[in-house]
């Protein structure tokens, strides 16, 4: 448990579409790396004109069940119980952190959407399906979560399923919003593969700045009670999200799919390199140490 029991959140915040789209999923085996890569490099749309979904509209209907969950996800102990709430928290514990931080560097936050999903949903960046794992689509400046995932870090990728490991791809996500407001998220369309292109160092970047978050998130506090959203973290929390910054390595999902690596197909970095830089932006807190364009050395930030 991490957050702190009387931190107050505000349902609002996320928006749920679970169980409201209609129709069969659509994976065929496609890597949610690759979806997003493409969504990133050619625009909107790209997911259905390359006919990896199945171009149909997803038509939003009222939940039978009633209100949707999110809905009931009110406190810290909330968040500490279920992982929709979990991710509520996530995020507004990261909106009170970015919008001071990045003010001194003249720099104005604006929030990110948060979407949760299930199966499929309409974005900016075209229709995605749950094969893209959560993802951020520049174009709507949203983040989108299929909560299943967070099952998959476990059972398919190996992660612990600690609170923070949970926490990390929220943060990561975020991250890249970070980097669409700063100006850096562009280098993934310019150079998006391989072991020192542009997409690698754009995804450990977000890396380093979900470790920044982290640093500072047990003492940002909630606005409304002015207690810190979170409690600090123990030797097991950082363990955690060092565990899922492995589990979606490069070099690690490879070996699993194919037995082999191939460095000049990464898109997101090795497990180490990804733990070294989340390691970086928690040790340092500072945005300047996560300048992975101006590194030489990605094993070593």
């Amino acid at each position: 448990m991490s957050f702190n029991d009387n931190a107050r959140f505000d349902p609002s915040r996320v928006s749920d579409r679970r169980g409201r789209g209609r129709g069969a999923a659509v994976g065929g085996g496609v890597g949610g790396g690759l979806l997003l890569i493409l969504s990133l490099i050619f625009g909107p749309g790209v997911v259905d004109d390359l006919g990896l979904g199945d171009g149909s509209t997803i038509t939003q209907e009222q939940d039978p069940a009633g209100e949707p969950a999110i809905n009931e996800c009110l406190t810290g102990a909330d968040a500490n119980e279920q992982l929709d709430c979990r991710i509520l928290g996530t995020a507004e514990s990261l909106d009170s952190f970015w919008s001071p931080y990045l003010d001194q560097f003249g720099v104005t936050y604006t929030q990110p959407g948060v979407v949760l999903f299930t199966d499929r949903t309409n974005t900016g960046c075209g229709t995605a399906t749950s094969a893209v794992g959560p993802f951020y689509c520049p174009v709507d400046e949203q983040t989108y979560y299929d909560t299943a995932f967070f099952d998959e870090l476990v059972t398919q990728f190996g992660s612990s399923s600690g609170p923070l490991a949970q926490e990390y791809v929220v943060a990561h996500e975020f991250g890249h919003h970070i980097q669409n407001l700063i100006g850096t998220l562009g280098a993934a369309q310019q150079d998006p593969q391989g072991e020192e292109s542009g997409g690698v160092r754009v995804e450990l970047q977000a890396d380093c700045l979900a470790g920044m978050w982290a640093a500072h998130a047990t003492s940002v506090p909630d606005p409304e009670s002015g207690e810190p959203f979170l409690r600090s973290f123990s030797t097991t929390d950082l363990g955690d999200a060092l565990s899922a910054a492995a589990s979606v390595g490069d070099d690690r999902i490879q070996a699993a799919a194919t037995g082999q690596v191939n460095p000049e197909g990464w898109t997101h970095g090795s497990s180490a390199q990804r733990q070294a830089w989340f390691s970086q932006g928690f040790e340092t807190g500072d945005l300047r140490s996560c300048d992975t364009f101006a590194a030489r050395d990605l094993d070593n930030p």
